[in-house]
């Protein structure tokens, strides 16, 4: 197995994740948040995917799926192309209210695919490039992949949480 290999299949388990966290929700479900400051699972879901589509993009030096193949019109939200959800304020996570799980799941399959075409055209020797001087150490390829991965992990399994306490209620 190679690292290659590695991160392919640990991006397939986010996807594993993101659907095993949407499908079969309403867009209700979806946008209910356990709290008036919380996140809701769509948000977790767009902006997990966000991040993905972004990071990959960035590194990969191609155009974001977002904004090539339509998604940000489709979604239509109120924010520039260019969000990802950082910093997003509760009015802002509250705006992913009325997205559907085919409209999220469609994205996020998207930026799946593209994701895992870069990273089969990968090397070991590709993945200490550096690919981001505003930090101290600088972050390499190999190092970005890892922190998206992670930080898709952590959102996913916030939403299966999320998904969890709903589907307990019904």
């Amino acid at each position: 197995m190679t690292s290659t290999d590695l991160l392919a299949d640990a991006f397939g388990r986010i996807k594993e994740n993101v659907h095993g966290a949407v499908a079969g929700l309403t867009q209700e479900e979806l946008a209910a948040r356990l709290d008036p400051g919380a996140n809701s699972i769509a948000w977790l879901i767009w902006h997990l995917t966000r991040v993905q589509d972004d990071h990959i993009a960035d590194v990969a030096g191609t155009e974001q799926v977002w904004t090539t193949a339509g998604w940000s019109r489709r979604f239509d939200l109120p924010f520039g192309e260019s969000a990802t959800g950082y910093g997003d304020d509760p009015e802002e996570v509250a705006a992913l209210g009325g997205v559907s799980a085919e409209l999220l799941l469609g994205y996020h399959d998207a930026v799946h695919d593209r994701t895992v075409e870069y990273v089969r055209t990968l090397t070991d020797a590709d993945l200490p490039r550096i690919v981001d001087t505003r930090w101290d150490p600088p972050v390499t390829l190999g190092v970005r992949l890892i922190s998206v991965v992670d930080d898709d992990i952590q959102h996913s399994g916030q939403a299966a949480f999320i998904r969890g306490v709903l589907l307990r209620r019904r």
